[in-house]
This record gives C-alpha cells, structure tokens and sequence, in this order.
C-alpha cells in the first residue's frame, strides 16, 4: 500500500538516528533532505561548526595557555577568518562521510529535495533538477530542525549584520562586535569572539540569562566574562539597528544608549522550519516561531502517523536529546517497543569557558522543599588545574540530606562538558555522597574535583543516615 514503512524528512541528529533506527529493525526507510549535503542544520551551521569554530579559536589563540604565559600570549599572532574556516570545511566533510557511509551500511535511502505534504500519507517532493515525485508512507518523522529568526526591524546584509548561519561564512573578524541574544547560541559565540579580543558587547531584553541553569554557575561565569572585559548589558533592547556609511554598525538602546560597531550578530531566537511543508494539508499546525506539538514520551503529533522531534519540537533543543527523541520516535511509528530514556540527561553550552548541567538546580530543590547540601570543588584546588594553569573553573554537587543521594551536578570551566557525565551516571544510578568519598579517582585529573566537592559536602552533612 504504502511506498515505504517510514519517511523522515530532514537528516540532523534526530532524523538521521530515527532513520537508521528503524532500518535496524528492517523497516523500508527513505530520508528526504533539502540541503546540499546530508547532515542538516547540526553538521552544516549549528552544532558541529559552532563546536569546531570554538576549538579553532582556542588553539590558534593560545587562550588555555594563558594562565602560564600570560594574557599576551598568542600560537599565531595574526587569526585570519580563513584560518577559522580551514578547519571548518575539514571537519565538515569528515562529518558527512560518516554520515553517508552509516545510510549506504544500513541501506537508508536517501533524497535530496523539498518536500511538502499532500495529505497526511503522502508526500511531493521537488528535487533539485526539478523533478517532482510523490512518496507514501505509513508513517513520516518530521526532523527539519530550525532557522535563526529575523524580525524585519534588523537590517541583514550577510556581511556586517548577520544571523548564526552566516556568521560562518564571515571574510574578515571584526575587531568590535555586539551580539543581540543571551541565549545559548549567543552566548557561544560572543564568548568564542572574545577569546579572539573582539571587543564583544552582550544585550538581551531580559534581565536573567541561562535561567534554566543552576544560579551560582551563572554568577561564576559572568564574572568570568566581565573579568576579560565582555560588556553585559542585560534588561536593554535594541530599538533600531542602522548600517552607517563608513562600514561600521549603529545601535539606538531602549535606554537612549548608542552603540557603534564593526559587526552585529542577531541571535534572538530560531523558527521551526515548518514554514514550506504545507502541514495544512496533513491536519497539522505549527505555533508562532514554526514548532510542533508532541506527546513528549512518543513525538506523536495530532495526526497518528505523523511523528516530529529534535529542534523543531522546541527545548531542550540539544543534538544530544534530539538523537534519542528520534530513535523513540522511529521505533514507536515501526509498532516497537520504546524504553522511557533515563530522566536526567545532560546539558552542554560550548560557551569559553564551558557549562554542564545535569539534575536539580538549587532554586528547583527549594521550589521542591528538598532538604538539601552543596558540595564545591573549583579547578585551580585540583593537581590538574595546576599543571593546566587554570584559574578559574567551579564543580557543584548538589545531595539530599534524606537519602544522600546527588540530585544535580553543575559545573563551569575547562572540559565541563566531559566532566559531566560522571555525575550523570551517579545520578541516574541513584548514587550517594559515599560514592565520591569512597572512590578513587586517577591523579592528577580534573575528576579529582567531583573527590573534592564529596568531601565538602559530605563534611557539611555529618553523620546523617539514610532513609532510603
């Protein structure tokens, strides 16, 4: 009856695992990709470039040195975007070869085209010599991830006023930058600017970034920002932006400041790129920045067959989630059975420095009414920290004082994003404080400081037993 078991439009992190998923499981699978090259927004101008750029920029820098040889220190003197890029495109075609290769292995099928539903089974795609095919499927995951949002108001012109994507392509590095967006995309890159001394300024209309991370780590990490002369201007908006004729950039703020400056990146937000599917057609509607509504333990939408996950279903809006919300999707749409996935995942903002989170904040143990004890661990306390001249870097357990269980490990600075995942396994394995007290942990490495942070809090807890 149907052409195939399951389409998934767009190949990112969540439609390439949810393809490959149900090709294991010996479903006739068909991916449907608009871009150039297989990989979507996460290979080609999201997490892999922003990823990549950051490394790029830290080893030609010399930024981790710095703390032995001084804020002078450079590994080459003269950073050229070119320089940037050059790595970018190896990286890139590294990633794509990997992915091809893992459909060719699994026997995906896959398309390049635009696709636009028909009804709720079928599919038109437009390929690019033109031609126009129609597919049926018994089920179709829509993976098409997300766009950067460009109000009408900011005056883009891929050169000095720019939004994420085209950051990339930029020729030259601007010695003076204002990033419009304390979001997590705007933090990375005004972070990675700054480690190359673009002078960068930080506007958001909110008064708070990063809400959604542990207090204390963010109060860290603005000092951080702010001790390397970053400019945060939280609780201000832009009200006009104007190219000037000299090449430079103006902004008017809603408190009568202006601000002039070689480059602007727009990074308020992104758009589900729902936009060209015609989800009319199959009983669907997307909200007002393109998202879709899903069950979030199965990513069905409202019409049975019809499955969404990754980005285009809003937060966490992270690679690492968006692959797992793929691989459910697929096998429940296949009829499979789909284990719920642990309940703590981890959070990475590739910011310079680093942020990862995983569990409880301390302001949702007090919402919770948990009893609780922090344990602190910072870097340069570490034989480690010392041998990589760090200076800064903060780990922070967070335990209940019923159990002694750890409920949240947050962690700002060098490697967090690594560092992480050893109190994720604690954590969804219902570890307690003993276990940090009580293990070993080899010498000298940064994962002495979760040793460290144990002892702290386990010192502040006492001889307090468990009631498990």
């Amino acid at each position: 009856m149907f052409q195939y078991d399951l389409v998934v439009v767009g190949s990112g992190p969540a439609g390439r695992r949810g393809a490959i998923q149900a090709a294991k499981l010996g479903k006739k699978v068909l991916v449907i990709e608009q871009g150039k090259r297989v990989g979507g927004v996460s290979v080609h101008t999201g997490t892999i470039p922003s990823k990549t750029l950051r490394e790029t920029a830290l080893n030609l820098s010399g930024w981790r040195e710095r703390g032995f040889y001084g804020k002078a220190y450079r590994v080459k003197q003269e950073i050229s975007a070119e320089d940037l890029r050059r790595r970018l495109l190896i990286t890139l075609d590294h990633e794509v070869e990997v992915l091809e290769h893992q459909f060719a292995r699994n026997r995906v099928q896959h398309m390049r085209g635009k696709a636009s539903f028909v009804d709720a089974s079928t599919l038109e795609v437009v390929k690019d010599d033109g031609e126009l095919v129609k597919i049926t499927a018994a089920s179709i995951l829509l993976a098409v991830g997300t766009k950067p949002f460009r109000p009408d108001y900011i005056p883009f012109d891929h050169k000095t006023v720019l939004d994420s994507d085209e950051l990339l392509e930029i020729e030259e590095l601007p010695r003076s930058m204002v990033v419009i967006g304390a979001g997590v995309i705007g933090i990375e890159y005004a972070t990675i600017f700054s480690a190359l001394d673009t002078a960068v300024t930080l506007i958001d209309p909110k008064s708070t970034m990063l809400d959604f991370i542990d207090k204390e780590i963010v109060e860290d990490f603005t000092y951080q920002l702010r001790d390397r002369n970053m400019k945060i201007m939280l609780g201000t908006k832009a009200d006009k932006v104007t190219k000037l004729d000299d090449g430079k950039v103006e902004l008017i703020l809603d408190n009568g400041r202006r601000l002039v400056t070689d480059m602007v990146l727009f990074a308020a937000g992104r758009m589900g790129a729902t936009d060209a599917l015609n989800l009319k057609a199959a009983g669907l509607e997307a909200d007002s920045r393109g998202r879709l509504k899903v069950n979030p333990e199965t990513f069905q939408t409202s019409v049975p067959n019809i499955y969404a996950a990754g980005d285009v279903v809003g937060f966490p809006s992270l690679a690492s989630t968006s692959m797992e919300q793929g691989r459910i999707a697929a096998r429940v749409a296949i009829g499979a059975v789909a284990k719920e996935p642990p309940k703590y995942f981890p959070y990475g903002i590739y910011a310079v420095p680093e942020i990862s989170t995983c569990g409880l904040t301390e302001e949702e143990m007090k919402e919770r009414g948990i009893p609780y004890e922090c344990g602190i661990a910072r870097f340069r306390e570490t034989s480690r920290g010392h041998i990589m001249g760090l200076d800064t870097g903060l780990l922070k357990l967070i335990f209940s004082l019923k159990t002694r269980r750890l409920l949240g490990v947050h962690i700002v600075g060098e490697g967090a994003t690594e560092l992480v995942h050893i109190g994720q396994a604690v954590l969804n394995l219902k570890g307690t404080v003993e276990y940090f007290v009580e293990n070993t942990f080899n010498y000298p490495t940064l994962a002495e400081a979760y040793k460290i942070a144990g002892l702290d809090a386990g010192n502040r807890m006492g001889d307090i037993k468990s009631e498990l």
